[in-house]
């Protein structure tokens, strides 16, 4: 077997392994084999990749910058929380021809017949697993071992009569392509073959007006069904003749139903699809907390792979905590604590290459930055300009418009490809957009003198008040510093009825989880109406040294924007949080319902009653079955799951609910409910759909074994396939949930 490139792995400084990649015949699979081993085992699929790096753009590969050059380095990153795979090539045409072709692999998983080749990847690495003795083929018994690892609990006559079907060489054993035609006849999908036949005359294929009837009856489509079902039978029916006679057969009809276009998720709100012209404080905003720890709030590692795994998450507000360091430069990490520490420049130049980098968003970022000493901040300052020298056009640091054209409420299409810092200001907004802010305001055009001299008081008043503060911000502050905080002015928060008579706009302040259920508990529809014109940022509690999260959900129902979450930490917080960003081309904002956008609103999220909405939504899920479920993580050899789907409601407290499914024994290949949950939203507009699938068991805690989450927003009803993710929000294909989804009013 031909052995592939040699290449080093690289896990730190002092870990540098040569291994031998290859890449597999199915063009889905990454093997690799230890040089000093000759070891062989299955590395990666493609299709766990989320992108590839180019040159030391990881920690890893950036301690080792001195020893090898950036063209032969690249990083590929994995979906999720999985770590990066750091590696170094033996030459730079051999990097780039890896890197050229991955970038190729993961532009093509878009290809219609993704789902089929998935499946056909997911069948040839079950196999190799099984296939001990490395021969390409399986007898009865191997194959019996093997339904027990793949979670498949079949009777033994039955499991017989299925082997024997497909041992078309009639030799007791199944080689590959048998194989394949054993799995085929296993996971024959009954439920979909039923729904197939009601709408087809003949039970074997769809006409295109029988496929119209049914996108147009079932999937509530109901513009262009004709045209639509052409482009489905041009994009997923495999048989050439099929397509010429422009007929969908069963295989089309599944892949259709296990595509993009039949997955629960709307398609059209996969990309950018909300307006961007309103002013920030009227989006949901993509918000970390402590962004540069990837592990404790105490004693954690702080890395640049925190920022970066953020920002490719969709991350849009970001937390850079600085502090005096070594030799006059300042440092990024978790004060009074033993987090370890990165240097403030590296933190910069990382937001600098990878604020947008591949991301399809050129949307705002914002970051944050706490007091270092004054002789410090000067360079803090220095470096936050230098993003504008970075050599990717049109990203720099937002430095304000200036003149009368400048806005106090800009929106993220004007920012685009900017980033705002947050943090504390001499003197006020207008100052540093209209000039110095000493002078008295021109009335020159003013008619009303009376209005004018009134004016020049008010402001003289303004001035003595903030005297002295302003003398001790400067003695604390850079003006270099204060210069580039723009829109963003952190001020204490003292009250919703100060904040109306004193802040404005371009301020922000920060709110404790407890401030913040406090207030909305005593004051909900009031914490609404100050979220529809100013931005409220909330962090976690200091108690959590865990890293763990609270509910983002109740701070979302009173329209506050900017919700800071550990992004380190797996979770239904987290689920959360990429359920709601994972629509509008996950630029990391969503626009709020118009009614949290109102100043004058009387929505209050504990009491929906009091706003004048439409009534509640009846939401109606049916859960028809599951396709190849994952085994639990560390579950004993040849234990199979017993599943479960629970279908979770976020939203206002009055939508807060939950119902299951009863569990299928001993079946996580092909598990059938049939069973009907509804629910009724009384704001379906905040409201957020958890699925979850759990191993049940009776004696202890249910065992986690997949979920997807999504906006309510975000769903298209009809029979659909939910693909599943992992604990840390990896896809784990071939694994999904079929439902027929209901939605009334």
């Amino acid at each position: 077997m031909q052995q592939g490139t040699l290449m080093r792995k690289v896990k730190s400084k002092s870990w540098k392994k040569q291994r031998y990649f290859k890449l597999q015949e199915d063009c889905m699979t990454i093997w690799y084999q230890s040089k000093r081993t000759g070891k062989t085992e299955s590395a990666f699929s493609i299709s766990d990749v989320e992108t590839v790096r180019e040159g030391h753009q990881s920690e890893v590969l950036q301690s080792v910058a001195e020893e090898f050059p950036p063209e032969r380095c690249f990083t590929i990153v994995f979906y999720g929380r999985r770590g990066n795979l750091d590696l170094v090539a033996g030459s730079a045409e051999e990097a780039q021809c890896w890197v050229q072709g991955l970038h190729q692999l993961i532009e093509t998983r878009s290809f219609p017949l993704t789902f089929a080749l998935v499946c056909r990847t997911w069948i040839r690495d079950w196999f190799q697993k099984a296939d001990k003795n490395k021969d390409g083929r399986m007898n009865f018994k191997e194959v019996q071992r093997l339904l027990k690892m793949m979670n498949v609990d079949m009777n033994e006559d039955h499991a017989l009569r299925l082997f024997q079907d497909a041992d078309k060489s009639e030799s007791g054993t199944l080689e590959g392509e048998e194989f394949v035609l054993f799995y085929k006849a296993l996971t024959q999908r009954e439920e979909v073959l039923s729904l197939f036949q009601e709408y087809s005359e003949d039970g074997k294929k769809l006409t295109l007006l029988e496929l119209a009837d049914f996108l147009r009856e079932e999937q509530l489509e109901d513009e262009g069904t004709e045209e639509l079902a052409m482009e489905l039978i041009d994009k997923y029916e495999p048989s050439e003749t099929a397509r010429a006679r422009h007929v969908l057969s069963a295989d089309g009809f599944l892949m259709y139903l296990c595509s993009l276009e039949g997955s629960i998720f709307n398609p059209q709100h996969r990309g950018l699809w909300q307006d961007m012209s309103q002013p920030l404080c009227h989006y949901f905003i993509s918000s970390s907390h402590n962004t540069y720890l990837i592990e404790d709030q105490i004693r954690g590692h702080s890395s640049i792979e925190g920022y970066i795994r953020a920002l490719k998450r969709g991350c849009r507000c970001l937390e850079v905590d600085c502090w005096d360091g070594p030799n006059g430069e300042p440092m990024v990490y978790h004060g009074h604590t033993f987090t370890s520490k990165i240097p403030f420049r590296e933190v910069v130049s990382t937001l600098g290459k990878t604020s947008w980098g591949n991301s399809s968003s050129p949307q705002p970022s914002m970051g944050m930055s706490p007091p270092s000493s004054h002789p410090q901040r000067y360079g803090e300052s220095t470096a936050v300009q230098g993003i504008s020298q970075c050599r990717i056009p049109g990203h720099r640091r937002h430095g304000g418009t200036g003149g009368q054209g400048a806005s106090l409420s800009p929106t993220p299409q004007e920012l685009k490809h900017k980033i705002l810092l947050k943090g504390k200001k001499i003197g006020r907004l207008e100052d540093t957009l209209d000039g110095p802010g000493d002078e008295a305001p021109d009335m020159s055009d003013d008619d009303n003198g009376a209005e004018a001299e009134e004016e020049r008081r008010r402001a003289k008043v303004r001035g003595t008040q903030q005297g002295s503060a302003l003398q001790k911000d400067k003695e604390t502050l850079a003006q270099a510093l204060s210069d580039c905080v723009i829109y963003c002015k952190n001020v204490p928060f003292r009250g919703f009825q100060e904040a109306r008579s004193h802040s404005r706009p371009s301020e922000i302040s920060s709110l404790s989880e407890a401030k913040a259920r406090k207030l909305i508990r005593d004051e909900g529809n009031e914490f609404v109406r100050h979220n529809a014109w100013q931005l409220t940022r909330i962090y976690p509690s200091g108690m959590r040294t865990d890293s763990s999260n609270y509910s983002p959900q109740e701070m979302w129902n009173v329209g506050c924007q900017i919700v800071a979450l550990n992004f380190q930490t797996a979770g239904t917080e987290m689920d959360l949080c990429d359920g709601l960003f994972s629509q509008n081309g996950c630029c990391g904002y969503v626009l709020k319902p118009p009614f949290m956008r109102d100043e004058e609103t009387l929505f209050n999220p504990s009491d929906p009653s009091s706003w004048e909405g439409p009534g509640p939504t009846t939401l109606t899920i049916q859960v028809i079955s599951g396709q190849q479920l994952p085994k639990v993580a560390n579950s004993k050899e040849g234990a199979i799951i017993d599943p479960l789907v629970r279908v979770e409601i976020y939203g206002v407290p009055a939508d807060q609910a939950h119902q299951e499914t009863k569990y299928i024994e001993n079946n996580g290949f092909n598990p059938r409910w049939d069973e009907t949950l509804q629910f009724q939203l009384h704001v379906p507009e905040l409201a957020l759909i958890r699925f979850v699938v759990e191993d049940y068991d009776k004696t202890s805690r249910n065992d986690f074994v997949g979920q997807f989450t999504l906006a309510f927003a975000n769903i298209k009803p009809g029979y659909r396939h939910i693909h599943l993710l992992s604990k840390d929000g990896t896809s784990i294909p071939p694994s999904s949930l079929f439902v027929h989804i209901r939605i009334t009013e």
